[in-house]
């Protein structure tokens, strides 16, 4: 079994492959990075140890195809999809992105959806709320 992770080009994308190591490494699993960038991706973080394979987008590809094409082609073998989602105003929060939300919708796997930590008032950063683990428990796609 494996984890797989859908890394776009932003923050939320940096974000989401940072949850997907953790999330292997807590699985005992490895991890298939779908990287949706038209450029490299750097997986030098990568927790020591962890077996992870990079699948590269072709050009001129749709993003939500690659992942799901990914997952068939894993058929059976992927135990859950990693994805990051941003934060959404009120009204926003009625509409995903077309990535987040096709995902969501046509994916045959549980889907952790993670977003970027809110940034405190005070300006110190922050989450939305601690998890007994200590880790932030911002995994929902309503935000």
């Amino acid at each position: 079994m494996s984890v797989m992770v859908a890394v776009t080009d932003s923050a939320e994308g940096q974000n989401a492959l940072e949850a997907a190591y953790a999330e292997a490494q807590r699985l005992g699993t490895d991890l298939v990075v779908v990287n949706l960038r038209l450029s490299a991706l750097d997986v030098s973080e990568a927790p020591e140890g962890l077996r992870l394979e990079v699948v590269d987008r072709r050009a001129r590809r749709n993003t939500a195809e690659a992942v799901l094409d990914a997952l068939a082609e894993r058929s059976g073998s992927v135990e859950r999809l990693v994805i990051g989602v941003r934060r959404r105003s009120p009204v926003g929060k009625a509409v995903l992105g077309s990535l987040s939300q096709e995902l969501l919708m046509e994916a045959d796997v549980p889907i952790l959806a993670v977003k970027l930590p809110r940034p405190a008032k005070d300006g110190k950063g922050g989450t939305d709320r601690e998890d007994a683990r200590g880790g932030t428990a911002g995994a929902g796609a309503s935000g």
